[in-house]
């Protein structure tokens, strides 16, 4: 397994480098860290290790990289799903190349499609929408499975939502006849534009998260007004034992 740019946060080990090692040869899994992925973590042993177990895992969200600079006075720049969905969409325009993108609805998946259509026209794509259900049969992920295998993409894209894709892809990540995996959740609707992204003002502003909440607040309210403190108030104590 490459070593790839890093930085410590806890048991966690950031990606702090360019978005171009990614495309190394490498057959990696990537995922995302924010403050509720973070809270969830420490509640949920498999999300925890799924999240440990990712060969690329992207510091996604304000919360978590102020809060790198404030412990430990190193500063890693937020990389969101978004952007390494950018930039692999890029990469595999330049070539011709293939992509699969494996969950949310057939609406959105169609939506995709033909966005990518004008977007990225030597992009290949296939889709595969499944089962909407807490958890999924040995059935059903064998299908899904089959669906990315047949398709034979360079570039996975799974969102099913947190922590559920999170788990899903690291316990089939070497089924996977893919190079690049990355669980995006949100990307999903964000690309197809059934759920906006806050505009570029609230992102530079570091205030990503704020819009998202004042769009959607009966989605949201928890994962911001609730996990937010306990995440704060993890950070506070960690800085008291920390001070000499």
């Amino acid at each position: 397994m490459k070593n790839y740019t890093s930085t410590s946060f806890f048991n966690f080990k950031l990606f702090s480098g360019s978005l171009d090692e990614l495309v190394s040869g490498q057959k990696i899994l990537v995922s995302t860290l924010n403050q509720y992925s973070y809270c969830i973590a420490e509640k949920d042993p498999e999300f925890k290790k799924a999240l440990i177990g990712s060969d690329v895992l992207l510091p996604d969200g304000v919360a978590i990289t102020a809060s790198i600079r404030w412990l430990s006075g190193e500063k890693v720049s937020k990389i969101a799903g978004a952007d390494v969905h950018e930039y692999l969409l890029s990469y595999l325009n330049s070539k011709g190349g293939k992509c699969f993108y494996l969950g949310s609805s057939e609406e959105v998946l169609l939506k995709i499609q033909n966005r990518l259509k004008k977007d990225y026209p030597r992009v290949s794509a296939g889709f595969c929408s499944p089962p909407y259900k807490v958890s999924f049969t040995a059935e059903d992920s064998h299908a899904m499975i089959e669906a990315v295998n047949a398709f034979q993409p360079e570039v996975l894209f799974v969102g099913m939502t947190a922590p559920k894709q999170e788990k899903w892809a690291y316990q089939f990540h070497s089924a996977l006849d893919v190079r690049i995996t990355c669980c995006i959740g949100a990307v999903f609707d964000f690309y197809a534009g059934s759920m906006k992204r806050p505009s570029q003002l609230w992102i530079d502003l570091g205030l990503e998260w704020l819009g998202r909440l004042i769009s959607e607040p009966k989605r949201l309210w928890r994962r911001y007004l609730y996990y937010g403190p306990i995440f704060i108030y993890g950070m506070i104590k960690e800085k008291i034992k920390t001070e000499p």
